[in-house]
């Protein structure tokens, strides 16, 4: 009936909180390696509406990939010493860029493990190469836009740890969440510098 589908639904709003704003900063480790410049980087997430925005910073270089769920275009700005470089990929180059995430097939498990509070549940990702990687998500809460839907597609909530694949190396890289923050984030972070960048 009308009624019972109302209230199962108002009881999964209540149990699900769709963040639209908010902000995740996350330690990097890299397994099997101790001269990646990833490792003692950081990675900040930020989110707004539908937008959003990861920076890494390490002391070699700094990346901010900005994406838009609305349009599928990705803006990745780099700053490596004095140099300053933007790419900007439209919806089809995005996908290309994560081809590696093409027929992935995601298990949800029964595992948890609290992450700054939050009940997280363990997911297994098996990429069509054969590649394994988890992550924990909280199914509590939900960004409002995925940062990637490409490598993050059918996790049923905030992703707060996971691993990823170090491009060209067989080392996988470890992405824990160590402060979260539904405070309002500054439009102006979603700008795309018209200057100082060289394309690439």
């Amino acid at each position: 009936s009308i009624i019972t589908v109302f209230f199962t639904s108002s009881i999964f709003a209540q149990f699900q909180k769709i963040v639209a704003e908010g902000t995740v900063t996350f330690s990097i480790n890299v397994t099997g390696s101790e001269n990646s410049s990833l490792n003692n980087a950081t990675k900040t997430f930020y989110v707004k509406g539908k937008l959003t925005r990861v920076d890494i910073t390490s002391s070699a270089f700094k990346q901010s990939v900005i994406y838009d769920n609305n349009t599928g275009k990705a803006v990745i700005l780099r700053e490596i010493g004095d140099n300053k470089y933007i790419t900007q990929l439209d919806a089809d180059k995005w996908k290309e860029k994560n081809k590696q995430y093409e027929g992935m097939s995601v298990q949800l498990t029964d595992e948890t493990k609290t992450i700054l509070g939050y009940d997280c549940k363990k997911a297994i990702a098996t990429l069509k190469n054969g590649k394994v990687f988890t992550m924990f998500y909280a199914p509590a809460i939900m960004p409002s836009a995925s940062e990637n839907p490409y490598q993050f597609k059918n996790i049923p909530g905030f992703v707060l740890e996971y691993e990823a694949q170090a491009e060209g190396t067989a080392q996988k890289i470890v992405y824990s969440a160590t402060n979260i923050s539904f405070n309002p984030v500054p439009a102006a972070l979603f700008d795309i510098p018209v200057k100082g960048y060289r394309v690439l």
